[in-house]
């Protein structure tokens, strides 16, 4: 584990978005909901999974789930091919519900306190619907890059740290060498952290960051982070241009 220093210099700060900087699980469960009615109706009505009948237990899930087609699986109960007929129509539906997404409390001020470095998200959300969140929230220009599912590969997707390399590549012109934090919510996003480091090569730093506000209980992951923070505000004390 890296030993992470107050006021150590950082190239670039790079966020997740669901569950990190913005709490959608509210428009998640709706647009499941949406899915379901039209891949699997059998999970619907009296047989809703009882994952999605709460925000709180829908938390509980996505943080225990590695990955969305473990969380489809294992926790809707869809089979495969309901998984793989729902997965394109995320978009779609994302871009049309109007379910309202807020940004945790203390994200707006500390990515404003740290507008002296760049910094990115790297998700698996949309693109599109990320830039509609933070442009609502007065947000989009503290952003250098920000990068969504569009545009990668499927075996491309995060955890895989392709998005990061291209995040880095828009904010710098290339990616190697960077010393950069990750915050995140989930065990996917210190696998992505890790996959990151290693395609920056050994001159750079990619040190891991969870923050626990959505309900991460990082304690016990297969994989463990450099840092577990309750709030954003606490990563003022860590980070200078």
């Amino acid at each position: 584990m890296i030993q992470i220093k107050k006021n150590q210099t950082i190239d670039a700060v790079l966020w997740d978005f669901d569950g990190t900087l913005a709490n959608s699980a509210a428009k998640n469960i709706a647009i499941t909901k949406q899915i379901l009615a039209k891949v699997a109706p059998r999970l619907t009505g009296a047989n809703l999974p009882s994952c999605l009948q709460s925000e709180s237990a829908y938390h509980v899930a996505n943080h225990a789930a590695e990955h969305w087609r473990e969380l489809y699986r294992d926790f809707f109960g869809m089979n495969d091919a309901e998984i793989e007929e729902a997965g394109p129509m995320w978009d779609g539906h994302q871009m049309l519900d109007e379910t309202e997404v807020t940004l945790f409390e203390h994200v707006a001020s500390t990515v404003q306190a740290l507008a002296s470095v760049p910094q990115g998200i790297c998700s698996a959300n949309s693109t599109r619907n990320i830039s509609r969140v933070l442009d609502a929230n007065g947000l989009g220009g503290y952003f250098n890059s920000v990068i969504g599912y569009e545009g990668l590969l499927e075996h491309e997707q995060k955890p895989a740290a392709h998005g990061g390399v291209q995040c880095l590549q828009e904010i710098f012109g290339q990616a190697n060498g960077q010393s950069v934090v990750y915050i995140g919510d989930h065990i996917a996003d210190v696998i992505f952290s890790r996959d990151l480091a290693k395609r920056l090569g050994p001159a750079a730093t990619v040190t891991s960051i969870v923050v626990t506000h959505s309900g991460a209980r990082p304690e016990s992951w297969s994989q463990q982070p450099d840092l577990v923070i309750q709030s954003p505000a606490e990563l003022t004390a860590f980070v200078r241009d």
